[in-house]
């Protein structure tokens, strides 16, 4: 008898195959049987006029900077997600040197949520699994946080002895089983490198066989540039390449996804390893300082803080903010969404343009002022059209992943609805609703496509030996609820979620039993 068997579903096995009814079995913590006759178990579990698939697969998550202070990860679990990969944009824990640990590595998160008690990714690795989250988490090492260790928040190039000493870091990651090397090109301190930085680091990061996740450098006016200079670096360095959230922002703009999703489809054509992912939105989040000229960001938070404290400073920051205002970004579409206490704390949920007009202060002067009255804040910005993420979504080459941190249930602010509800939007709305994707093709965009660019091993497919990561639910039911005015509302439709072999969502609870640990990349 085996110790569970999901019963009497239609089995979707994340390849992309059509559905079959068959009985799955779980003994210790992976798929011990798959049958078309019945199975009986000790503990049985109905999935009758449901659908049995792979746990789901989050190629592109910020939740390393969440997950330890909120292991529970509620908001994956309810809508079937028992994987994350981490350490995107160029953003992660670790490495943490004497240079950044104080500043967190200039990620842009929240530092208080962290103990930042370790110094590289294996020290972080053993803090989570002690925490025991209830997913798992893949590890990739940002290149923000390695200039940081290195450069410190400096734009200028490193000298010999320092490029040695960052590809150093790139080779411990390695040996410690990180999955992946990123950068995020429009945050500092990486968008102070030149392109032969990046090529090094990605050379480094290729010898070791792990994967390359950019935010390229330009997702507006230049995005067709960005994306040629990603795909020419992974060539150059002879790297795997991943093109985070694919995306083209602001009207003069829309339906150049097209084209840039032509480039990567040309580029794998022609051999490299190339694919990237979306998610299932038209609006992104990031951060406001995001939005500054990219000469204001030098320096870090404090240096920050004083130019824009500083008259000439700040009037030649407006003018930067009001050169980019009406030709790539649109204050109307930047929606304040998570920000502390504060002169513009009852503010969240409104643009720049709506505050701007309820104070008599154009969008550039509001910019100021929020980061002057609670430094950086989180926001939500509307840009992007239905047609480029209906096109970016339809193309086998595209992940769905969520690009978010929140985990729990509820909270304060007015926070992208991604974090909530990604992959029940990918199943319902995009599959049963407007009918972009078959079932099929939307389980296997978020299970076997992303664990196989993570080369997350034994992860993503419903097959014998694989881990239980596995999840039932209601194709006719499955649903994203969050929405931008009210996001903190959790997916519906998903009965039941393991993780590892562990029940953590029973009969459409969530069970607070936690299953996930810290996963790490093994090389023969």
């Amino acid at each position: 008898m085996h110790d569970i068997v999901i019963t009497g579903g239609t089995v979707v096995d994340g390849t992309g195959t059509p559905g079959r009814r068959a009985d799955v079995a779980i003994d210790g913590g992976r798929i011990s049987a798959i049958s078309t006759a019945p199975l009986t178990g000790r503990r049985m579990i109905s999935a009758r006029d449901r659908v049995v698939t792979p746990g789901f697969v989050d190629l592109h998550s910020h939740a390393d900077f969440t997950l330890p202070s909120s292991p529970g990860a509620v908001t994956q679990l309810a809508q079937g997600v028992t994987t994350l990969v981490g350490g995107n944009c160029g953003h992660s824990p670790f490495p943490l040197t004497d240079r950044n640990r104080d500043t967190g590595g200039f990620a842009g998160f929240d530092p208080t949520t962290l103990g930042w008690e370790w110094s590289d990714a294996g020290g972080y690795a053993t803090m989570l699994d002690a925490v025991r989250p209830g997913v798992n988490l893949a590890l990739q090492i940002g290149h923000n946080m390695i200039r940081s260790a290195v450069l410190g928040a400096d734009d200028r190039a490193p000298d010999e002895s320092e490029s040695s000493e960052m590809r150093r870091h790139v080779d411990h990651a390695a040996a410690q089983g990180v999955h992946g090397f990123s950068t995020g090109l429009i945050y500092p301190p990486g968008l102070f490198a030149r392109k032969a930085e990046i090529i090094d680091l990605v050379r480094a990061a290729a010898a070791h066989d792990l994967l390359y996740s950019t935010h390229v450098r330009n997702e507006t006016d230049h995005v067709i540039e960005a994306v040629t200079e990603a795909i020419e670096t992974a060539r150059t360095a002879g790297a795997r390449l991943q093109v985070s959230h694919l995306k083209s922002m602001g009207p003069g703009n829309h339906g150049r996804a097209r084209q840039a999703l032509s480039l990567i489809a040309d580029a794998r054509a022609a051999g490299l390893d190339v694919a990237c992912d979306v998610y299932p939105y038209t609006a992104s989040s990031t951060s406001l300082a995001s939005r500054l000229p990219a000469w204001a960001l030098e320096g870090g938070a404090l240096a920050v803080a004083r130019r824009l404290g500083d008259p000439d400073g700040r009037a030649k920051v407006i003018h930067g903010l009001r050169e980019r205002f009406g030709r790539d970004i649109d204050p109307s579409g930047i929606v304040l969404a998570e920000l502390g206490p504060g002169p513009f704390q009852e503010q969240a949920g409104r643009s720049l343009t709506e505050i701007g007009a309820a104070l008599g202060m154009e969008p550039a002067m509001v910019v100021i002022a929020v980061l002057a009255g609670h430094g950086d804040v989180a926001i939500v910005n509307h840009a992007m059209a239905e047609e480029d993420v209906r096109t970016v979504l339809a193309s086998p080459l595209a992940a769905v992943a969520s690009d978010g941190w929140i985990l729990d249930a509820s909270g304060t602010g007015t926070p992208h609805p991604r974090s909530f509800g990604t992959f029940a939007r990918a199943l319902g709305h995009y599959v049963r609703e407007e009918h972009v994707l078959t079932l099929e093709e939307a389980v296997r965009k978020s299970t076997s496509l992303p664990a196989g660019r993570a080369r997350l091993t034994g992860r993503g497919r419903i097959a014998t030996g694989a881990a239980a990561d596995l999840v039932v639910l209601d194709p006719g039911r499955i649903a994203d609820r969050s929405t931008y005015d009210r996001p903190w509302r959790l997916a519906t439709g998903v009965d039941t979620v393991l993780v590892n072999g562990v029940i953590a969502v029973d009969d459409g609870e969530v069970t607070g039993a936690r299953g996930g640990k810290a996963l790490r990349l093994t090389r023969p």
